[in-house]
């Protein structure tokens, strides 16, 4: 064992910790709102976009866009230009979002309309108990979170009615998800009046919602050793807790530029919206910051700035799985418990080039953690995610990055224990310029 690395039971504590993040982060909005409380114990305070900033060096920030933050540390002496070390990820996940119309009857059941949000793998959450999650808004223009317990499931069709299914299943993306949450003749309170009981608030006050499904098996350690980690939303929400953690980990007086740690939102729906990495979110903080540490900056400066400055764009990868070898790469064989993820494509679908792969071995080097190239296999799509759009929205050096995985999009994906402490031992050694 790497002798920088924690021993297992350090490792399992922090596996541990992480299913206490996801957990506590049902939605993208509960995510940031999970995050924004660990760095306010770490010193953080959060700022306004609504108002003018003054910044202090040597202090830390955050600010939040709906379901989307991001947090800085500003260095105690700022240069001219001063460099960004950005750490990126997303805070969404494939789900089923509530739609709009509420509730209706079928075969006495009661049940609910879901649109499909990103690209769930579909079977994998079928007959699970699933809570909703989300945000709503109120009559009078203020936000809640809120959160049900079990109340939903999408029971799968019996063998005995499809003698064919293990031959392949189908699901028609409309008829066969809507969930059942109750029977027809006990209908005491509908699905809108659960989420605001959740929040504490009348359900007449509620005006609109952003509500999703969420399985409420809890994250868990097994394997022979316990050396696999089970949850949902590992991605992205390991990235996430890798960064947060790491940020609130710095050595204040020992920083190469400003460490700042982004979590964007719809991520998994292309990123289009004012809290997605496509939107203006990073650019507009990063400028504001540079103003307010240097009133006397030009629109140069910032460009300046820009140009030296790197991003880590940290999202789910895909371990070659065992059961499957023809779908990867015949050659590039990332495996679970072989580090993090180096994503690279030629059709720049994932942004990292050579000037990145330095970066990112650098970092993994001071933080003493092995890293392994991904690759797809040329006959199969290969994804994309934030690191792209950061590049070309803000045109600092991107590398794409991420944590290995099994089942990523299934209601619960794995990862191997070690990975996610190699994966925030390597997000510290970036931020803090190692």
């Amino acid at each position: 064992m790497n002798e920088s690395l924690p021993r297992p039971d350090a490792a399992a504590t922090t596996a541990t910790d992480l299913g206490d993040f996801v957990s506590a982060s049902p939605s993208s909005y509960h995510a940031v709102d999970t995050a924004a409380k660990r760095l306010e114990g770490a010193g953080f305070s959060r700022l306004d976009e609504s108002v003018p900033w003054a910044l202090t060096p040597g202090t830390g920030h955050y600010v939040i866009r709906d379901g989307a933050l991001i947090a800085w540390m500003n260095p105690t002496v700022t240069e001219a230009a001063p460099r960004f070390r950005v750490f990126g990820s997303h805070t969404d996940s494939p789900a089923f979002k509530l739609k709009p119309g509420g509730e209706f009857t079928a075969e006495g059941t009661r049940q609910v309309g879901v649109e499909i949000y990103g690209g769930p793998l579909l079977n994998s959450w079928l007959d699970r108990e699933l809570a909703f999650a989300g945000r709503l808004s109120l009559a009078d223009g203020s936000i809640v979170l809120a959160r049900t317990g079990p109340i939903a499931r999408i029971p799968q069709l019996a063998i005995h009615l499809d003698r064919q299914v293990n031959e392949g299943l189908a699901l028609d993306k409309q008829r066969h998800t809507s969930p059942v949450i109750g029977l027809a003749d006990l209908a005491e309170a509908d699905i809108i009046e659960l989420l605001a009981a959740s929040a504490g608030v009348d359900a007449e006050s509620v005006v609109g919602h952003d509500a999703y499904t969420i399985p409420t098996q809890e994250p868990a350690l097994f394997g022979a050793a316990e050396e696999f980690f089970a949850s949902p939303r590992l991605d992205n929400l390991l990235s996430v807790h890798a960064g947060v953690t790491a940020l609130t980990h710095l050595d204040a007086d020992g920083l190469d530029g400003i460490p700042l740690f982004a979590a964007f939102d719809h991520e998994e729906i292309g990123s289009n919206s004012r809290s997605g990495a496509c939107g203006p979110f990073l650019a507009d903080v990063t400028e504001r910051i540079v103003a307010s540490l240097l009133p006397q900056s030009t629109r140069s400066d910032y460009l300046a700035s820009m140009a030296s400055s790197v991003c880590v764009s940290s999202d789910a990868g895909h371990a070659a799985h065992p059961n499957y070898p023809e779908r990867h790469d015949p050659h590039v064989r990332p495996c679970l418990g072989g580090g993090p993820l180096l994503k690279l494509n030629a059709q720049q679908r994932y942004a990292t080039d050579a000037v990145g792969t330095a970066v990112w071995s650098q970092a993994c080097a001071a933080a003493g953690v092995d890293y392994q190239d991904f690759v797809s296999n040329n006959a199969m799509p290969c994804g994309s995610t934030i690191g792209p759009l950061t590049a070309t929205r803000l045109g600092m050096t991107t590398v794409d990055v991420g944590p290995a995985l099994y089942s990523m999009h299934s209601a619960r994906e794995m990862v191997a224990v070690s990975d996610v402490v190699a994966l925030g031992a390597a997000a510290k050694a970036f931020l803090q310029g190692s």
